[in-house]
């Protein structure tokens, strides 16, 4: 039965409960995932997205954590149902399988992501599918150092029943535990994965049997329609044109201080964009690589951002007026066997770079750079404790984001691939850990000076307590995030080491390889601030005074970058402040 002829007969009641319904059945999955799941990256970092999709792999809703999978649990069902497609060699897809994989080409990002996906059949046909990406947290490879291949970077799995008409696959199962360090964990995550697809199964099961198959799949084309239209209103809203920004990142982790360039274009014709990402780098020797999902899923981030943030569900419809150009080969459609570790850091830019492009035309609806990284560090060895293997970081601690025109920046927060990541507790890292934060606190001055003040960064301190070995990635180390209108650039992200006799050691570019650290040392992580939005001599005075009152701002930054001289009692003092402005103008 065509769903489409049947769209336009739903009344907005029954798409309403069944646009409500969808929505909670993903919050369900995503409820059932965190709370079975055995590692913190998942449960607190959040690092995953279950969602419902089509019986062509459409997205019909998806429980994000992180919103840089906006797109990947689609383009895998995708590349799943034409793997299994009936006449094929590896022939079809029958009730009771579970379908995975981990191909970071497929789904865009690296080895750790596993997806799992079920078919939810009624009737004898496949009516849609319930799907799960989650992270776990290792799945072979080296543990440190730099990575110039995806060999090196863990166990691949191609597109494989894990089960096979309900019955679990058990050599597989085991190929998959002999490559991991770890397998209670991932077998743990493992059934969290399955019993959150089969939760999505029932409950989609549960709504065809309550409204039909007629009124539930013409109410999820109408969905689509509402949502396309919505997104066209708002594209239609930006004046026609053709708009382009730049940045870069430090460099590819292999080729030290050899830039990595970022261009987008962004071409808006009527109810129509295009976002056009050829001219982002070719993809490098290093391990900053992401698949073409990622740079998709970059620019329906951006363009979701721009054009229907509150809408749910996340949906395909939402991006019908989008086109994508995106040649392979780039640093964002990376081709085997391109390294992948580190597949998040340059699409969170990307984004930022065409909300960029944008601010000329839509200034009210855009925000200055953010500090764009995960900002962590890994440690890994023997915890004396226990005596046996960890590996970990404490957890994403945010930075600042950028101000928009209207509203300072959000101070630590994590950024925007990871979206409402939460900040996980220190203790639950020093409980897995024989290391102890010593510091965790805003970093002042880090947010960019202007009339609407960039969020702050966050100074991170951590001791180790036995000897243990540090690895960072961290990027965005020379670009700091800009300011938007006059604005000043927040400050950018910084790593460095402090042995217990008073030796420093960092280097440029933030990246850190097999670092060995002795009980008493301490890494030290400064996460960047948010560019500000305007001139900061619009800065009302007391808003500056306020903000050196609470630490954010210097005295010294309240006077040279914002005008403002303050008395010793940290109030505004007017003459001053009068005569440093006038300078100033």
């Amino acid at each position: 039965m065509s769903t489409q002829q049947d769209a336009s007969a739903i009344d907005a009641v029954t798409a309403e409960v069944i646009r409500s319904g969808v929505v909670a059945i993903t919050d369900e999955m995503k409820t059932n995932l965190m709370r079975t799941a055995y590692n913190m990256i998942i449960y607190e970092a959040l690092d995953f997205t279950v969602g419902l999709f089509d019986a062509k792999g459409n997205t019909i809703s998806i429980g994000l954590g992180l919103p840089m999978f906006i797109r990947g649990l689609s383009d895998t069902i995708k590349a799943k149902l034409e793997f299994f497609a009936p006449g094929s060699p590896t022939g079809g897809i029958e009730p009771g399988d579970i379908l995975l994989t981990n191909d970071s080409y497929i789904m865009g990002s690296h080895l750790n992501h596993m997806v799992f996906t079920v078919p939810i059949f009624w009737e004898g046909e496949i009516v849609a599918f319930a799907s799960s990406m989650a992270h776990w947290q290792d799945v072979g490879g080296v543990l440190g150092g730099a990575t110039r291949d995806i060999f090196s970077e863990g166990l691949q799995l191609p597109i494989v029943k894990i089960f096979k008409r309900g019955v679990q696959d058990q050599e597989l199962t085991e190929i998959i535990k002999a490559n991991v360090r770890l397998p209670e964990l991932a077998m743990g995550d493992f059934r969290a994965q399955v019993a959150a697809v089969r939760t999505g199964e029932r409950r989609f099961l549960r709504l065809l049997e309550r409204y039909g198959r007629s009124a539930v799949l013409g109410s999820i084309d109408r969905i689509y329609e509402q949502s396309e239209r919505l997104a066209r209103a708002n594209v239609a809203t930006i004046p026609d044109g053709v708009y382009e920004a730049e940045s870069f990142m430090d460099d590819d982790g292999i080729t030290e201080g050899e830039r990595i360039p970022i261009k987008v274009k962004v071409i808006v014709e009527g109810e129509q964009m295009t976002i056009d990402l050829t001219d982002v780098s070719r993809q490098v020797g290093g391990y900053y690589n992401s698949g073409a999902t990622a740079g998709r899923s970059a620019a329906e981030v951006a363009f979701k951002c721009i054009t229907s943030p509150l809408l749910q569900p996340i949906n395909h419809g939402s991006f019908l007026p989008l086109d994508v150009i995106l040649p392979p080969g780039r640093v964002v459609s990376a081709t085997k066997p391109a390294a992948m570790r580190m597949w998040m850091t340059i699409p969170m830019t990307i984004v930022d770079t065409i909300i960029r492009a944008l601010s000329t035309a839509i200034p009210d609806r855009t925000a200055a750079g953010h500090h764009a990284d995960l900002v962590i560090a890994g440690t890994y060895g023997v915890d004396p404790r226990t005596g046996r293997f960890f590996f970990g970081p404490v957890g994403p601690q945010g930075g600042g984001y950028g101000a928009k025109y209207n509203e300072d920046g959000m101070s630590g927060t994590v950024c925007i691939n990871d979206g409402d990541t939460h900040n996980a507790p220190i203790e639950a890292g020093e409980a897995k850990a024989p290391i102890v934060v010593r510091e965790h606190l805003l970093r002042p001055d880090s947010g960019g000076a202007g009339e609407f003040r960039g969020g702050l960064g966050i100074r991170r301190v951590v001791e180790a307590r036995s000897p243990v070995t540090v690895n960072s990635q961290i990027e965005r180390t020379q670009c700091a995030p800009w300011g938007l209108e006059g604005a000043q650039a927040g400050m950018a992200n910084h790593i460095h080491v402090e042995r217990a006799d008073g030796e420093r050691f960092e280097k440029a570019n933030g990246k850190l390889y097999n670092v060995q650290l002795a009980p008493g040392d301490r890494y030290v992580i400064e996460s960047g601030g948010g560019g500000g939005f305007g001139d900061p001599r619009m800065r009302s005075a007391e808003r500056v005074a306020a903000d050196v009152r609470n630490g954010y701002v210097s005295p010294e930054s309240a006077l040279d970058d914002y005008g403002v001289a303050l008395t010793d009692g940290l109030d505004v003092d007017r003459v001053a402040t009068e005569q440093a402005r006038t300078e100033r103008r």
